[in-house]
């Protein structure tokens, strides 16, 4: 909900408020993510909506006729890290947002030796799936975006 919250809701608001918040969201068919699931069991959250839906993120602003979406964050239950996973989330997020009209995903990644900023994935990652750096967001954040290409045709 960090990226998520607006003035009105504040920041830094208890987890049952937060929580309470992102549940709003859902009930209002504003699109929050995806988990990923091992079998029955969630193992996996990517953070993936259209980039009006959060604040503060940073990265330039759409241009005329682009539809930005923002992949904010990742989490991974220890027991799946290191599996390579992180492709997958990165991949299963692009192609919501391309199903659902985005033309454009950003990311907002760190270097692999950053102290913080880790649960929103590493750079390299983003540049495997053909993201391109646009810029940076504060002093650790990369924005890299990659622009989907025959969105409109499925390709």
């Amino acid at each position: 909900m960090v990226w998520r919250a607006t003035k009105e809701e504040g920041q830094g608001t208890s987890p049952p408020v937060r929580r309470a918040q992102m549940l709003g969201r859902i009930g209002r068919g504003t699109p929050v993510g995806l988990l990923g699931y091992d079998g029955d069991e969630p193992v996996a959250w990517v953070s993936i909506a259209p980039k009006e839906t959060y604040s503060r993120l940073g990265g330039p602003d759409p241009v005329e006729g682009e539809t930005v979406w923002s992949l904010a964050c990742m989490v991974l239950r220890p027991t799946h890290r290191r599996r390579g996973l992180a492709h997958d989330l990165i991949a299963a997020a692009v192609e919501y947002a391309r199903r659902n009209g985005a033309t454009a995903v950003e990311a907002y990644p760190v270097d692999p030796e950053s102290p913080s900023y880790r649960y929103m994935g590493f750079v390299p990652a983003f540049q495997r799936a053909g993201f391109v750096e646009v810029g940076m967001a504060g002093s650790r954040r990369h924005v890299l975006r990659l622009h989907l290409h025959g969105h409109a045709s499925g390709l």
